[in-house]
């Protein structure tokens, strides 16, 4: 893990502020994108928030129906079984 020299302080509420440059780096837009929160042993990792589609994980081809991400080959798939 490569440390980037920052430093940000936790406020009474728990929040952390991302700095712009890091926002800019991640494509992460204000008031738009949302930030996944992991946790790996002792890490806190951060990660800009994809929907994916519901049944394989597809970030790239997923579209919303009805509340759910579901990508085109896992449609056809679908299609198939009910078929």
């Amino acid at each position: 893990m490569k440390s980037i020299g920052m430093v940000r302080p936790v406020d009474e509420m728990g929040r952390i502020v991302l700095p712009k440059e890091l926002r800019r780096q991640f494509n992460i837009e204000d008031g738009e994108d949302s930030v996944e929160v992991f946790v790996d042993g002792d890490k806190i990792i951060l990660k800009k928030y994809a929907p994916a589609c519901i049944f394989c994980g597809d970030v790239e081809n997923a579209v919303e129906y009805k509340g759910h991400r579901v990508c085109p080959d896992c449609v056809r798939k679908l299609n198939v079984i009910i078929e």
